[in-house]
């Protein structure tokens, strides 16, 4: 017999309708009786939140895994839960359902009386709405229910198989900041491109609704997540739904696309990033945590779980936290790391059911050392990367700096200025002058990769698209756009040979409001001689020309494929809607902001950088007031451009949620594939715990 009644669901914290007839007979007898509660139920649901059955906030392919959880509150001190159960579609779930109660380690706003209950590894098979509904007990016998739904989206096997997913993500690049690569890398004549980007030659194009499951405005990591399992996470959190826990590598999982086809498919996974590897996008296709910037943990994730995720190919930036917290310029520590204690239920299940690592807190752990004991082939640098021989390894580590990397002017920079001789660029004061581009990492991930028999999935990051634009800093978000679209380039030549890979290139969200106001009236050595007279009257006035005055500004591009200035007569002039206070010359800057991440910024040369963008361009007494507190532009809730190339591209067609794209990649990489045996044979099972690969 169902707990629940279908007819009627349940809201939160609902009881039985037995005890519900007696506490109405109590009331009328007038005497108070207290209820216990359920105060959040996982899967998220409007069900549960609201009453209300639509819209569907969780949604899953069909044999994805996913945790069901539920916060249970007595409804007096004293009291305690007792046991508690998951039904989806009236059938109780198999699997011991673990009770941590909150004497310790809940949010504050939980009472220390509570109980969180967990069923780990949930998936199901059968396509179409399914409600789930918890059934508690408290210690004096009182049963408290609450229903929730999510859908399991069907799968139409047939048609053209395919064997490689690249998901290539400018990270904070909205409709502007293309334009103005296009501009910059290409030019225009009466109106017309000359040289139009890579990705404009996509033959699909649609746009994204990019909000998060707790705001409009999304940070990185829900907003690379919904592109890979398929749900919203909240702002912060990685591959998890929230809780009422402070641990930061708890949380209900979600299996990722890397992690379901890994483990359907046997495909491998490659992450590439102009980024720290912790930072969010990367981090958001493999690890699972409620904390972006628990970087030993999720460095460690990276290595441990790889027998989850297929981890081949990890290239970027961080080398500081693969090395031991003795070594000058390290940041592990334990705070930042996880270790699943084998005694406690809510978070063994973690490794019994989903197979991963347990994890341990070793801030002096030799991650570099242990990578390459797994087989990983390590470079260190543009050299070394070039020199490896990807027929001779699967696996690829690459760390080309202590955490971000340099941006594309100031590496185009260092290079140039290598050739003549001259040092003391921006790659010389960070200590790495031999990094590559996002284009060549890109050429030799897919080297790496391609050898993979069942494939892979592969993600591309140009990460300092939104860095720059965060810090108004327009000429580098600019050249970083370009860098990011020769990687675009590098990719679809590479599925224009093969035809059997879909190339999807998005934005996470839009960074800084970026708008293209116009080009400059004046010259180059005219604009510096109105930044000495300084004021708006001079920087403004005198140099913004709008409309026909803003003509077609003309960049000169180098053999390398970058300007050869950015400080060119006419300039493209860039505005910003979510910015903070700053001061604009509309010159390039010759050094960036600091960053804050790099483990030696407070030291000689890097602390001499400027700090925010109000100690920027200050001579020319052009003050822009923000729209926005803070030091920092901000990202905005507006809506992205994605293309699409290659089979399945079709799909990719008009205004779509950024969770749908997850559903859309997953139908492309299933057709023609012959679902594993059993997977739709039981509407609903709790998958076998896995095994995990060396």
């Amino acid at each position: 017999m169902s707990i629940f009644n279908h007819a009627h669901p349940f809201r939160r914290g609902a009881v039985t309708p037995v005890l519900s007839a007696c506490l109405a007979f109590a009331a009328l007898a007038g005497v108070a009786q207290a209820t216990p509660s359920v105060s959040r139920l996982t899967p998220p649901s409007e069900l549960f939140s609201s009453g209300q059955p639509a819209p569907v906030i969780a949604r899953f392919l069909p044999g994805q895994r996913f945790d069901l959880q539920a916060t249970l509150r007595p409804d007096e001190a004293g009291k305690a839960i007792s046991s508690a159960r998951f039904f989806i579609d009236g059938r109780a779930v198999d699997g011991q359902v673990s009770l941590r109660d909150c004497k310790s380690g809940c949010a504050e706003s939980v009472p220390k009386n509570a109980s969180i209950a967990t069923l780990r590894a949930v998936s199901v098979a059968g396509a179409g709405l399914h409600q789930f509904s918890v059934s508690a007990r408290q210690s004096d016998g009182q049963i408290v229910t609450a229903t929730g739904n999510f859908e399991v989206v069907p799968l139409v096997v047939g048609g053209q198989k395919i064997r490689n997913i690249v998901i290539l993500l400018g990270d904070g690049m909205g409709a502007a900041q293309r334009t103005a690569a296009r501009i910059v890398s290409g030019g225009y004549a009466q109106g017309k491109a000359i040289a139009p980007l890579a990705m404009d030659s996509f033959p699909v194009t649609g746009m994204v609704k990019t909000a998060s499951l707790n705001s409009v405005v999304t940070d990185s990591s829900p907003g690379m997540t919904a592109y890979v399992s398929g749900n919203k996470n909240n702002n912060n959190e990685e591959g998890v739904f929230p809780d009422d826990t402070v641990d930061a590598f708890d949380n209900p999982r979600i299996e990722y696309l890397s992690e379901y086809l890994h483990r359907t498919q046997g495909k491998a996974l490659g992450l590439v990033t102009t980024a720290d590897v912790f930072d969010a996008t990367p981090a958001g296709n493999a690890v699972h945590t409620s904390n972006r910037g628990a970087g030993t943990g999720i460095v460690d994730q990276y290595l441990d779980d790889r027998g989850l995720t297929g981890l081949s190919v990890l290239m970027g930036g961080g080398r500081k936290w693969f090395l031991p917290s003795s070594v000058p310029g390290s940041a592990r520590g334990d705070r930042s790391d996880y270790a699943f204690s084998a005694t406690d239920p809510h978070t063994a299940d973690i490794v019994k059911r989903w197979g991963a690592a347990p994890g341990r807190l070793d801030k002096d752990r030799d991650l570099l050392a242990d990578f390459q004991g797994a087989g990983f082939h390590y470079v260190a640098d543009k050299t070394a990367m070039d020199a490896m021989d990807p027929r001779k390894t699967d696996r690829l580590l690459g760390l080309f700096a202590h955490a971000n990397m340099n941006v594309a002017l100031d590496k185009i920079d260092g290079r140039r200025s290598q050739q003549k001789g001259v040092t003391g660029r921006v790659v010389d004061d960070y200590g790495f002058p031999d990094q590559p581009m996002l284009d060549e990492m890109t050429r030799k991930a897919l080297a790496v990769l391609e050898r993979q028999k069942n494939g892979f999935v592969l993600m591309v990051e140009g990460a300092s698209i939104d860095k720059q634009a965060h810090n108004m800093d327009t000429e580098r978000w600019m050249l970083d756009t370009i860098e990011f679209d020769r990687a675009v380039g590098v990719v679809q030549e590479f599925a224009r040979l093969r035809g059997d890979t879909l190339v999807i290139v998005t934005a996470d969200h839009e960074c800084s409001g970026a708008a293209l106001i116009g080009g400059s009236q004046v010259t180059d050595a005219r604009l510096q001689e109105l930044v000495r007279e300084g004021g708006t009257a001079s920087v403004r006035d005198k140099v913004v020309g709008i409309y026909e005055k803003a003509g077609f500004p003309k960049y000169r591009i180098a053999g390398d494929g970058y300007p050869e200035t950015t400080d060119i007569d006419h300039r493209l002039l860039v505005g910003y809607g979510a910015n903070a206070d700053r001061y604009e010359d509309w010159r390039s800057n010759d050094r960036p902001l600091q960053d804050s991440q790099q483990p030696f910024v407070k030291k000689e040369p890097l602390a001499a950088y400027p700090a925010t963008a109000m100690s920027r361009d200050e001579q020319g007494r052009f003050l822009v007031t923000g729209q926005v507190p803070g030091e920092s532009a901000v990202h905005t809730a507006t809506d992205i451009p994605l293309s699409a190339f290659g089979p399945g591209a079709w799909a990719f067609t008009g205004v779509m949620d950024n969770t749908d794209v997850f559903f859309k990649v997953a139908q492309a990489s299933l057709k023609g594939v012959v679902l594993p045996e059993g997977l739709m044979a039981r509407p609903v099972r709790v998958v076998a715990p896995v095994k995990r690969q060396p």
